[in-house]
């Protein structure tokens, strides 16, 4: 049974007579937002402004539907904070997974010097970019040879890169230092 109170209530949000709010909350089991809705049916309540409906998740308010009067920012885009997060760990495991497999040698005077996985290449090259590639561009000027190996790498075109490399450095060596112009032969 409906109390005193409720049907005020029901009364006024609705703007109908006291009978009709009564009579709304009697055939809702005396639930306001259901009265409204009840109401609303009937023709007796106009529906919310701005194309709004009464929904029983926003107790006794009017709220809008999905999409409706919403700006295209607040929209949904169709995918959630889980599945971007989904696909960013998918793509982390495979990038891991490939600069594992795939090795970055360095070689000097055609001998193997050390093999490690390219995964430790980018992490030194991340984390102590202003040391290793300096060392690396020096090592270039003493002998050392840079070299990728792996099934899934394309190191043709890499090691291509790398083979153009050591030879820049060795004429840039072979113009500073010219063989038997040596500055003890001058005196």
């Amino acid at each position: 049974m409906a109390t005193l109170e409720q049907v005020e209530k029901l009364k006024q949000r609705a703007n109908v007579t006291y009978d009709e709010a009564k009579e709304a909350l009697n055939a809702c089991g005396d639930d306001l937002l259901d009265a409204l809705i009840y109401l609303e049916k009937q023709g007796k309540v106009s529906p919310p402004q701005n194309g709004g409906f009464y929904s029983s998740r926003h107790t006794g308010q009017a709220s809008q539907p999905p999409g409706a009067g919403a700006t295209p920012a607040a929209q949904p885009k169709g995918e959630s904070l889980g599945d971007m997060l989904g696909r960013l760990w998918k793509w982390t495991c495979k990038m891991l997974r490939l600069g594992n497999s795939n090795m970055f040698e360095v070689s000097r005077h055609g001998e193997l010097v050390m093999t490690f996985p390219v995964t430790v290449l980018v992490v030194l090259l991340i984390f102590g970019f202003w040391i290793v590639l300096p060392l690396m561009i020096a090592g270039l000027f003493v002998g050392f040879r840079y070299r990728f190996r792996g099934d899934e790498l394309d190191k043709t075109r890499v090691n291509s890169v790398m083979d153009s490399a050591a030879k820049a450095a060795d004429s840039i060596k072979s113009e500073i230092v010219k063989p038997g112009e040596n500055s003890d032969e001058t005196l």
